[in-house]
This record gives structure tokens, sequence and C-alpha cells, in this order.
């Protein structure tokens, strides 16, 4: 079961470093080939869009079925999208390409985590050790991408689907070895099954919708912020992009560490409302005070995230795949949908205005967390 565990968090950091190097590689493709906000904005839908489309068939299929050949798969077509991403000046072949990327992660999530909660045996630590892996990903995203594209340009992007190829063939040879139990379940603190809890379980997607929005418009914004902000090139852009991820990997191990001693629920409503001074500070300040804001934001932001996994299962116990692909994917890759938004009033505006309309969603996160209850320390519906 370690050696499982092992090779689902290592996975996780590949799998997401593919969705962290999507808001890295902007940069890049907005200087090589001249994209306005919305066209810069687009290669974020291009990620998010046919993932969002296709994660509920994946997790249905995953509460039918146990599919692990979708964690190597899935994770190989992350690589190979970005990989294939900078080889063609055609907008339209580079959108088709991290769109490709964008499905295996669709492919890939579902599967993981249900495979994850299940080999954690309950464990809110080991779960925010796997969110924590896929924050990691996050964030080696921008650190990988320069790496790579300073010295080789935008034809260089091959070299960066080698991961994923590497990690496929090693979860391979684990998972034959080694696989995750097939059932995963959630009981009261009674011992007994727990029924699926649809309303709260909708009133939690809006949370984690919330959540996707203001993640995906920092990650396809925030280093060209910070370059037209303080009048700096794309590696300082990238170095705040790479702070904010790695604020984020620490708050998401911190929340796993949270719930073995308090409500899931509180520690949302507390962490969405923490959000808000750290985004202004980060949207208005200069000097040091941006940075904090920066860091205080991905700190707060990402506290609740393994929480969502969790919770979400625990909601829907009898479909914890539809639960996994909903909380990890879907709800997650609604935010990159919602980005071309942000560049469209920012070309309209100006990129602090449209960074500044995000204000509002934190407190409209922590409303919805009104009336929701952690079922594993309240009485629920029992079968």
């Amino acid at each position: 079961m370690r050696q499982t565990r092992w090779v689902l968090c290592v996975g996780h950091v590949v799998d997401d470093l593919y969705q962290g190097a999507v808001p890295a590689l902007i940069p890049y493709l907005a200087l090589a080939r001249h994209y306005d906000y919305t066209q810069a904005a687009g290669i974020t839908l291009a990620a998010t869009l046919l993932s969002s489309l296709a994660q509920p068939l994946f997790g249905v299929l995953t509460d039918r079925y146990a599919l692990p050949p979708l964690i190597p798969v899935g994770m190989s077509l992350a690589g190979l999208g970005i990989g294939l991403s900078g080889l063609s000046e055609s907008y339209l072949l580079t959108w088709l390409a991290v769109a490709l990327s964008g499905l295996g992660v669709a492919a890939y999530h579902p599967e993981a985590a249900r495979s994850a909660r299940a080999a954690s045996e309950g464990s809110h630590v080991f779960m925010g050790w796997f969110s924590l892996a896929g924050n990691m990903g996050f964030a080696l995203g921008p650190l990988a991408v320069p790496l790579v594209l300073e010295s080789g340009g935008l034809t260089a992007t091959p070299a960066l689907a080698v991961p994923a190829l590497l990690m496929a063939a090693v979860t391979v040879v684990v998972l034959r070895r080694h696989p995750a139990p097939l059932s995963v379940g959630s009981r009261s603190p009674e011992g007994e099954e727990l029924d699926d809890q649809w309303g709260p379980f909708l009133r939690l997607t809006v949370v984690v919708v919330c959540r996707s929005v203001m993640s995906f418009g920092l990650a396809a914004f925030l280093a060209l912020y910070t370059q037209e902000r303080f009048d700096a090139g794309p590696l300082t852009g990238e170095a705040v992009l790479l702070a904010f991820f790695l604020a984020s990997a620490v708050g998401t191990l911190g929340g796993g560490r949270l719930a073995e001693r308090f409500s899931r629920v509180l520690i949302m409503r507390v962490s969405y409302l923490a959000v808000l001074p750290g985004l202004a500070m980060l949207v208005f300040a200069t000097g040091p005070a941006f940075l904090l804001g920066v860091v205080w934001t991905g700190l707060a932001m990402n506290t609740p995230f393994s929480l969502h996994v969790t919770l979400g299962q625990d909601y829907l116990p009898t479909r914890v795949g539809t639960a996994s692909g909903v909380t990890l994917g879907l709800a997650v890759s609604i935010g990159g949908i919602a980005a071309p938004l942000f560049g469209a009033l920012a070309d309209a505006t100006s990129l602090q205005t449209s960074l500044a309309t995000m204000l509002v969603i934190p407190l409209i996160a922590a409303g919805f967390t009104t009336g929701l209850r952690d079922p594993l320390l309240t009485p629920a519906p029992i079968r």
C-alpha cells in the first residue's frame, strides 16, 4: 500500500505540472506570437474546455468500473499535449495541442482521486499530501517551462513531455504489482454507510467553482500583471507565479492537518473569508505588500483544496468517481473557462480592474458554505 500511495502522489505531481505549465507558457506565447489578453486567456480555455466536458463522463465510468489504466494514459496525454504546444505558429494548432493536454487531465483525475481515497484508508492527512502533490505540480510548471524555453525556445516544448511518459511507465508497473483497493465508502460515526446528499454536494460545487475562478484567473494573469505593474521581464513574472503556487501547496497540506482537528466546513468558511484581504493587497499594493498579498492569497485560497475532494466524496459515497471528477476536475476546470472573461475585461479596461472584480468571489464562496455540515461529524441520512 505504501508503494501505491507513493506512486499516486508522485504521479499527481507530474500530471498537474502540465496544468501549471499552461499559465507559464502564456507569456512566452504572447511575446513570440503577439497575443492580446483575450487570445492569451483562450490558451487557458483550451486547457479546460474539453477537460470540463469530459470530466463527468470519466467520473461516471469510474463509478461503474475500476479503470486504473486511465491514470497513466491520462498523464501521458497531458504531457504530450504540452509537448506539442510550441511546435506550430498556428493559433488553432497550439489551441488543439493544449486542449489534448486538458483531455488527459480529465482522464487522469477521477480514477486517481478514487484510488487515492481508497489507498488513504480514511486519512485526511494522506489526502492532504495527495492534493499537495497536485499543487506541487502546479508550482513546478512555472519552474520547468522557463528552464526549458529560455535555452531552447518554443520549439523545445517536446522536452516537457518526458516526465509524463516516464512516470506513466512507472505507474503501470507499480499499480500492477500493488493495486489500490477497488471500493471506497463513507460511514457515519456509528459505522453505517451513508446516503448520497445531492443538495450539500451542489452547494459545495459552487464553492469549488468560486475557488477555481479565482485560481485560474490569477494563474493566467499574475505573471503578466507583475510584468506590467513593475515593468519587469518574464522571469520576474514567473518567479512571482512560482511563489503563488508554492504558497498554495503549503496551504493545501495545512488544510489536511487542520481537518484532523476541526470541521472541514468551518475550515472552508474561515479560509475563504481570509482570502479577501490577501487578494486586496495583491491587486492594489506595491512593493513587499504586493508579494505578501500573493503569498497570503495562495495560502488561504488553497487551505480547503483537499477538503473539497474528501467532503465531496463523503456527500456522494456511492458515486465517488463522480464526486472526484467534479471537485477535482470539472468544477476546477470551469475556472479556466472563466479566464477569457477576465482577459476581455482587461482588454476593455485594465488588468488591475479585471483582477479587482475577483474581490467579491471569496464572499460568495464563504456564503455558500452556510448550511453545510460535515457528514463525518454530524448525523446524516442512513441507508
